[in-house]
């Protein structure tokens, strides 16, 4: 990255630290924008700029690095495989700090009512990507049924989790989704 792309990732980071750190001391609703971009020394424009609503500011999440990450495990592995593989990827790259900010977004969408039918729209937009991205590693077409059927149970697997990391934060939550995918990708089992 350019020195200007790398200012600019460190103000995003920065803006969108200082929102979870005043939500989780004040609350979503009684955090305003103004109040964010004065601890994080910005502009309230400079805060729109970055996050265009206050929803944003949780819901905008690190889709694209397993994206990335996706486009790079090799080719020959199923799509359940190469989710978890894709996931491994990008919590090793992250730190005690980053994990522990998704886990207060995680918490953040799904405990506060505003931000419920916001991170419904993302998560609709997630398993669209994920479709598209599946269905091109496998050289079908989004709307096949397979394809959709699988992403669609990667996303639940996902979501089931993330409800169980918020009521026990202490989880391991990416060891744990490593073991909820690879359940899946045994075809989820049930053991008497």
């Amino acid at each position: 990255m350019s020195l200007r792309e790398r200012k600019k990732a460190k103000t995003r980071a920065l803006i969108q630290k200082e929102a979870l750190r005043l939500f989780r001391d004040q609350g979503y609703a009684a955090t305003t924008v103004e109040q964010i971009a004065e601890a994080a020394e910005v502009a309230p424009s400079t805060v729109f700029r970055y996050f265009p609503t206050k929803e944003d500011l949780v819901l905008m999440d690190q889709f694209p690095p397993f994206m990335e990450a996706l486009q790079a495990v090799p080719p020959d592995l199923n799509p359940v495989h190469a989710v978890r593989a894709a996931m491994l990827a990008v919590t090793a790259q992250q730190s005690a700090e980053e994990l522990a900010d998704s886990l207060e977004r995680e918490k953040l969408m799904l405990t506060v009512p505003e931000l419920w039918a916001a991170g419904l729209e993302n998560v609709t937009g997630v398993v669209r990507t994920l479709q598209q991205h599946l269905a091109a590693r496998e050289g079908r077409s989004p709307d096949d049924p397979e394809i959709r059927n699988v992403a669609g149970a990667i996303v639940g697997v996902i979501i089931a989790l993330w409800f169980d990391w918020v009521r026990n934060p202490d989880m391991d939550g990416p060891a744990e989704l490593d073991k909820a995918l690879t359940h899946l990708d045994a075809g989820l089992p049930v053991r008497r």
